[in-house]
């Protein structure tokens, strides 16, 4: 195992994942850049190499068995381990997500990618992760898979959404489901809500930067052995379930 810190960040070759992959490799850790592109995984690459990042491309649809089983035995080629997971990789849906118009298609397809996709990735690297002596895994989330602040009067939590926001909701409890089974380890498993950040994921629509959203992720990817597992963060603190 090297003596350099190694990470994986899914869907880091733009907006908050590229900002989470920034910072990691601004504290001098080897960066692994997971995305399906190849054209935009190695610009992405290229331009964390130019800014002083220890950084290289690992082609990765999470979507897809043999792509994140690829991308698993790259990253034992390449790094000799994995000391930290980042699930970033999401996707909206698109679409009208009303409920009783919604096609089943746009929710099967935010699952796919939002929850399971983060199942599918995070199994592969258990193996490799379980090898570090400070192994965390977080995994990116949202406000709006909060259910406390969906079902408060007032409360700002975007359009209605069926398909996106109750797959972060779903992947909410997935984690708790993971920090559950992996209590008795040294791996430290939490979610993360980056906030409305302005990414091509909103039209850029968002109030915060991508750096900014990209925070909470550094603080829980460098928790301490006696920091939370199985919780839900923001900058200011715990987000109510």
């Amino acid at each position: 195992m090297s003596e350099q810190t190694i990470a994986l960040v899914t869907g880091a070759n733009k907006g908050i994942g590229y900002e989470i992959a920034a910072g990691l490799g601004a504290l001098g850790w080897r960066v692994g850049v997971g995305a399906r592109g190849e054209e935009s995984r190695e610009k992405a690459v290229a331009k964390l190499r130019a800014a002083g990042v220890d950084a290289f491309g690992v082609p990765l649809d999470v979507t897809e068995d043999a792509s994140v089983a690829g991308a698993a035995r790259l990253i034992e080629e390449q790094a000799g381990g994995l000391d930290v997971l980042v699930n970033n990789a999401g996707i909206t849906g698109g679409a009208s997500q009303l409920p009783s118009t919604v096609d089943p298609a746009t929710v099967r397809a935010a699952v796919e990618t939002n929850v399971i996709g983060v199942i599918r990735v995070t199994n592969a690297m258990l193996p490799l992760l379980r090898r570090s002596a400070a192994p965390r895994i977080v995994n990116m989330s949202s406000s709006v898979g909060s259910l406390t602040r969906q079902s408060t009067p007032g409360a700002e939590t975007g359009p209605i959404a069926v398909a996106y926001a109750p797959s972060k909701t779903f992947l909410n409890a997935v984690t708790v489901q993971y920090a559950k089974e992996l209590r008795d380890t040294n791996i430290l498993i939490n979610a993360a809500c980056p906030g409305y950040c302005a990414t091509d994921l909103n039209g850029f629509r968002g109030v915060r930067t991508a750096e900014q959203g990209a925070q909470i992720a550094l603080r829980l990817a460098t928790l301490p052995a006696d920091g939370p597992t199985g919780g839900f963060f923001e900058d200011a603190g715990e987000v109510p379930w």
